[in-house]
C-alpha cells in the first residue's frame, strides 16, 4: 500500500523540503569535520544529507519509511558516484537496526511526531547513538508566524524531549531553505546539538 510519504515523493511538485541540495546549516556542519565516522541520516527522505557526510568521508546510511524517497535517494547515490547506503526503516524502531551510529542528523524529522511518537523517536536515537555520539537536528521552530506548515517547536521542549541520557549543547535559531510557497523560500528553524550521555 502506498504511504502518504510515498505520494508526497512522487507527486507532480517536488515536497517543501526536499530542495536538491542539503541544508546550508548542515553544510556547515559537515565542512568542519563534525560529520564523520558512521552517519545516520534519519527520516533521510532523497537522501541529501548521508550524500554529503559521505562526500566528507563519513560512512553514511539513510533511512526513511517511504520506499519512493529511498528509490530516489539511492538513484543520487549512484548518479553522484557516492558510497551511501540507504534503507526503508521505520525511524521509530531505529534500536532495531542493530547498528550504532556516531553522528546523526535530522533536518526536519522531530517536528512531524506528535508527543507520544515524539518520546519513542528520542528513545530510540538513544538506541542507534554511540555514548558521546552527536545528533545534529534541525526543526521547525516556534518564531515562525502563522500555522501553515509543519508543528512548531520551542526551545523547552527541544530540552525537555533531551533532558535523560542527552546533553543539550547548543540550540541556535537558523532557517531551513524550502521550495518556493508563494514568496516565501526559507522558514524558522532551530539547530540543536545533541551529545549522548
Amino acid at each position: 500500500m502506498t504511504t502518504w510519504w510515498d505520494e508526497v515523493y512522487t507527486g507532480d511538485a517536488p515536497a517543501p523540503w526536499d530542495i536538491g541540495r542539503p541544508q546550508r546549516s548542515l553544510v556547515r556542519v559537515a565542512e568542519r569535520g563534525l560529520l564523520s565516522g558512521q552517519v545516520l541520516d534519519a527520516g533521510c527522505g532523497t537522501g541529501e544529507h548521508a550524500i554529503l557526510a559521505s562526500r566528507h568521508g563519513a560512512d553514511s546510511m539513510g533511512i526513511d519509511i517511504s520506499p519512493a524517497a529511498i528509490a530516489k535517494a539511492k538513484a543520487k547515490a549512484a548518479e553522484r558516484g557516492v558510497t551511501a547506503r540507504f534503507e526503508v526503516a521505520d525511524v521509530l524502531s531505529l534500536g532495531e537496526l542493530g547498528i550504532t551510529f556516531d553522528t546523526v542528523v535530522d533536518s526536519g524529522l522531530f517536528h512531524v511526531f506528535d508527543d507520544k511518537d515524539r518520546a519513542r523517536y528520542v528513545t530510540n536515537l538513544g538506541l542507534a547513538l554511540r555514548t558521546g555520539g552527536v545528533c545534529y537536528l534541525m526543526c521547525f521552530s516556534d518564531r515562525q508566524p502563522g500555522e501553515f506548515g509543519p508543528r512548531r517547536v520551542r526551545q523547552d521542549e527541544l530540552r525537555a524531549a533531551f533532558s535523560d541520557g542527552w546533553t543539550v549543547e547548543s540550540i541556535t535559531a537558523d532557517t531551513f531553505e524550502i521550495n518556493p510557497i508563494g514568496e516565501a523560500t526559507d522558514a524558522q528553524a532551530w539547530l540543536a546539538v545533541l551529545i549522548r550521555r
